[in-house]
């Protein structure tokens, strides 16, 4: 059962308790969250059940999935234990109608797997500006109180320096670069959020999350930290397939749900927000080398592939300094840092 893992149920009653969240502003309302399968979208939506289930808000939450038998699976104890959620299935280039009112819209569905930019392209900036114009058309529709667009660090483009990186420090990306159909389509994605807001006064807000990972990891997760978790599980050395030389901010899960829930009750329409933990930026291999010699208790080691990876599918060198000063002044603050990231995924990995 969901409460019965420890650490989730403490993520769960950590978050109700955080006073910069307003949890009255969701008392009797309907959200609808897209991706809700996904490692944030399981988050949040078992987070806002847990909410309505401890504070008996009164809300409703349509959590729109692709796969139904699979999130019936998944939500199979949420739904048992509270009456709050519905579970819609479809695709987000096709939304069916909608009968019931929506008060809030949390966008998060979308491709994250570098392997499926590079080979599927086309569907990958399909998925994302397609299915971005058609949840803000619902949210015209529906005179949704607030929508929040899940957008992406990656959007920075590639700098090359340790400063700090505010929301307006855009750098440059190269449209010609296959793998770059990701965060160009997240710029326009977060572009159409900018123009809804503007011309229909869609009162929509962005957060451009960092890498998250936390509880809820997919066994077959391709990214870094989903690798680097198995070797340390499995015992095995880590093989970089770069020179590991990229830096990056990381965020916890449920960190993650809490910025979405923080932007929902303070965030400002047409702005974004960056959602990071500053105290996790390293760079790639000193996050192997901290995976090798805390939770892989230096029993494995950190190398570099012989033959190389596939280029292609890595963003190119960058900096991913985040500043969170912008969502910091409406209360936020991340809870977890990297090393503790890093040891409930391997309990996690443990337990299957």
């Amino acid at each position: 059962m969901w409460l019965e893992d420890r650490i989730f149920r403490d993520d769960l009653e950590n978050l109700v308790k955080l006073d910069y969240i307003e949890w009255d502003r969701f008392r009797d309302k309907t959200i609808f969250i897209t991706g809700a399968t996904g490692l944030i979208g399981f988050n949040l939506t078992s987070a806002l059940v847990y909410a309505d289930m401890k504070k008996n808000l009164g809300i409703k939450i349509i959590a729109y999935v692709r796969d139904f038998s699979a999130a019936c699976e998944k939500y199979a104890g949420q739904q048992k234990d509270s009456g709050c959620l519905e579970l819609m299935s479809g695709d987000i280039l096709e939304l069916p109608e909608i009968q019931t009112r929506i008060d809030y819209i949390i966008h998060l569905a979308g491709p994250t797997a570098s392997s499926f930019f590079i080979e599927q392209p086309v569907e990958t900036i399909k998925t994302m500006v397609v299915g971005t114009f058609n949840i803000l058309e619902l949210a015209k529709a529906k005179k949704a109180e607030k929508v929040i667009y899940a957008s992406s660090m990656e959007v920075y483009g590639s700098p090359s320096t340790d400063d700090t990186l505010a929301e307006d420090d855009l750098g440059y990306l190269n449209p010609l670069l296959l793998r770059n159909c990701y965060p160009e389509s997240k710029r326009q994605c977060e572009s159409l959020c900018v123009a809804y807001a503007d011309e229909y006064n869609i009162p929509v807000a962005i957060v451009r999350l960092a890498q998250t990972f936390g509880k809820g990891v997919a066994k077959n997760d391709n990214r870094v930290f989903a690798e680097f978790a198995r070797c340390a599980a499995e015992g095995r050395d880590i093989t970089l397939l770069t020179d590991g030389s990229s830096r990056r901010c990381y965020l916890y899960t449920m960190d993650a749900v809490s910025a979405i829930l923080t932007l929902i009750c303070r965030g400002e329409a047409g702005k974004a927000y960056n959602a990071a933990n500053p105290d996790t930026y390293c760079s790639v291999r000193e996050m192997a080398e901290l995976v090798a010699s805390t939770v892989g208790e230096n029993k494995i080691r950190v190398k570099l592939s012989e033959n190389g990876g596939n280029c292609k599918k890595f963003s190119p060198p960058h900096c991913y300094n985040l500043d969170i000063s912008a969502i910091t002044e409406l209360g936020w603050q991340p809870m977890r840092g990297l090393e503790e990231m890093y040891r409930i995924i391997l309990m996690e990995i443990k337990s299957r």
